[in-house]
């Protein structure tokens, strides 16, 4: 039989054995795994008729059970002889976009055949995601712009526009979400410019892809070189183990003369993408220098 001096001393020795379990038990049991703010991102593409006609259309659609972050496009058969009028997603302010419609039409006469490619940026459904937009006036000035900005507490994941009352004689020249390399983007701007004088009112609508915060949101750039070539290309890519919700582009010293025929994020039906590209050309020649920026918005992978 124990004396309670022996008891006392075996309830210590075991209770310091349970502690010592407890803490090996916590050591080696494995971390969690980071979540990924976008699960489930994917691009998915459609691609048009192609003939010789003034006007293509092409809407890309998420896979079911998918919602839509963001969008692209892409001019097949043209160079700087096309002009996406409408980067339009689908949804509301109560919600989520699933689809993207791009339409198209010739700046001039055009004899040859050409299509249009419109690009989806699809995820497992994300918190909170919803489409706002925001139309400028309209009337019959060159230059029209306007912001849509996302609703308080939320941030931009995607973007789009879209042209009113002009039919291939406007071209945006300035498609860019605002924020940073150390900042969530909440806003994107668009600016566009006639192509040619019209006398028609007219105006410009932009479009927010919107989601509650996304862990590691920013927006990452690339500037193109300033010459006075007639077509340039440029990529912004996304930080290493960052994925791409969305993108932007913007033409530097251009004013109506620069059409972005190629803004197109990489990335396939089972693989994320990670940049995006935005090529441009001279719609009439162009003498003096002019760049192409093009915009990633990037979250945590």
């Amino acid at each position: 039989m124990r004396t309670k001096k022996q008891a006392r001393r075996f309830g210590a020795r075991a209770s310091v054995l349970v502690l010592s379990l407890v803490v090996a038990g916590a050591v080696l049991a494995p971390a969690s795994p980071a979540s990924a703010a976008v699960p489930g991102l994917v691009r998915v593409s459609v691609t048009s008729v192609s003939n010789s006609a003034d006007f293509h259309s092409a809407r890309a659609t998420c896979p079911a059970g998918k919602v839509l972050t963001g969008t692209g496009y892409e001019l097949n058969g043209v160079t700087g002889e096309g002009i996406v009028d409408d980067l339009r997603p689908n949804g509301g302010p109560a919600a989520a976009p699933t689809a993207v419609t791009v339409g198209a039409y010739e700046t001039e006469a055009f004899a040859g055949n050409w299509s249009v490619t419109a690009y989806a940026i699809c995820a497992n459904p994300v918190p909170g995601l919803v489409r706002v937009s925001t139309t400028s006036v309209s009337d019959s000035a060159d230059f029209h712009s306007t912001t849509a900005t996302c609703p308080v507490g939320k941030v931009l994941t995607g973007t789009g526009y879209e042209l009113n009352g002009v039919t291939g004689e406007g071209v945006v020249d300035d498609f860019r979400p605002n924020g940073g390399v150390a900042a969530a983007p909440t806003s994107v701007t668009v600016g566009a410019y006639e192509a040619d004088a019209t006398a028609l009112n007219w105006s410009a609508t932009a479009y927010a892809i919107c989601a509650n915060p996304l862990p590691g949101l920013v927006r990452a750039s690339t500037v193109g070189t300033s010459n006075s070539l007639d077509f340039r290309s440029v990529v912004a890519t996304c930080p290493i183990g960052k994925v791409m919700t969305g993108a932007g582009y913007e033409l530097n010293g251009v004013t109506g003369e620069g059409i972005v025929d190629d803004f197109r994020p990489n990335g396939g039906p089972a693989t994320a993408p990670t940049s995006a590209a935005s090529g441009a050309y001279e719609e009439d020649a162009f003498a003096g220098n002019w760049s192409d920026t093009a915009y990633a918005i990037c979250a945590t992978a």
